[in-house]
């Protein structure tokens, strides 16, 4: 199978990629190696491929015309769209950014994959398009109507976008939301690696709601496997959460790195934000029967590999 993978060379992108090179597909990855953080990260994330036959890379942004055209060249039967301009705190304020990269740029990729006759379009979203609804765990059928970030706001309209192209023209396009995902190479704008280069460096890991709130922590390759499952199985037009459906408190994920990490956090208690709600927390009845989809790693041995790779990629290098 040929495989579009956008965004491959970030967190999520690069752990695609490589189980999808390890089954033998070919893979192509378009990245643009921006901001938010250090492209040199992006670049060691992709260099185990560089000299693999089945791989290549295309530099380029997902909004731009030529770039969207060269992924496409090589022919794709299957796209991943991962690329995005991410993170609900980030987004706050930058709402026109945020909208031109994350709608304009899916359309452009959708109008490609429609041209290019793609057989299934598996758009990654966002548990965040839930917003504060308390009837948990969310499940797939809530309106999700009142985002509470621009970052929320459009990857919803990415999933309805994706219906829209289904209706019209019959892509298959499976739109998967995806819960707190954590491991290695995860980004530095995200809470396991903000939390833990805090308590290394002895500055204040901020609190917010006292730890009061919960997250339902998804580890990477529990993700990935949900990913390349929905790769592999057109199912016309679906939304379907991908967590690991047990929600963890926040205090006690700080307690989990404090004891791996073998110092304390300095704690600095804040009020939660208007832009996140106090849970999240995933119904995954829905992916187990479409995709087999069975999550296995604990937050205590997923934060336990994501320490591991800290140690030895960031303080030893």
């Amino acid at each position: 199978m040929k495989v579009l993978v956008t965004g491959g060379a970030g967190f999520i992108g690069s752990h695609v990629t490589a189980v999808l090179l390890s089954r033998g597909d070919a893979v192509t990855c378009l990245d643009n190696f921006c901001q938010p953080y250090d492209p040199a990260r992006k670049r060691r994330n992709v260099a185990p491929f560089l000299n693999h036959p089945a791989y290549r890379l295309v530099a380029g942004d997902i909004r731009d015309p030529s770039a969207v055209t060269e992924a496409f060249a090589s022919g794709v039967d299957t796209c991943v769209h991962i690329a995005a301009l991410a993170g609900v705190r980030a987004s706050v304020g930058q709402a026109a950014l945020y909208t031109d990269v994350n709608i304009a740029g899916t359309v452009r990729l959708l109008d490609a994959a429609r041209a290019a006759s793609v057989r299934n379009f598996v758009f990654i979203s966002s548990s965040s398009v839930y917003g504060a609804d308390a009837r948990t765990p969310f499940k797939e059928e809530l309106a999700c109507d009142r985002p509470l970030a621009p970052y929320a706001a459009t990857k919803r309209a990415g999933e309805l976008l994706g219906y829209t192209y289904h209706n019209l023209y019959g892509l298959n396009v499976t739109s998967l939301r995806l819960f707190s995902v954590y491991g290695p190479r995860g980004r530095p704008d995200m809470m396991p690696y903000q939390v833990t280069e805090c308590i290394v460096t002895g500055r204040p890991v901020r609190l917010f709601n006292a730890g009061e709130m919960w997250r339902d922590w998804s580890y990477v390759d529990d993700i990935v496997a949900g990913i390349v499952a929905a790769l592999n199985v057109p199912l016309g037009y679906e939304i379907i959460n991908l967590g690991r459906g047990q929600p963890v408190r926040m205090a006690d994920f700080v307690h989990i790195l404090e004891s791996l990490i073998g110092r304390p956090a300095i704690v600095q208690p804040e009020p939660a934000l208007p832009s996140e709600p106090i849970v999240t927390a995933a119904d995954i009845s829905k992916a187990r029967r479409l995709l087999g989809f069975n999550p296995v790693t604990s937050i205590s041995e997923g934060l336990a590999r994501f320490w591991d790779w800290y140690r030895r990629e960031i303080l030893d290098s």
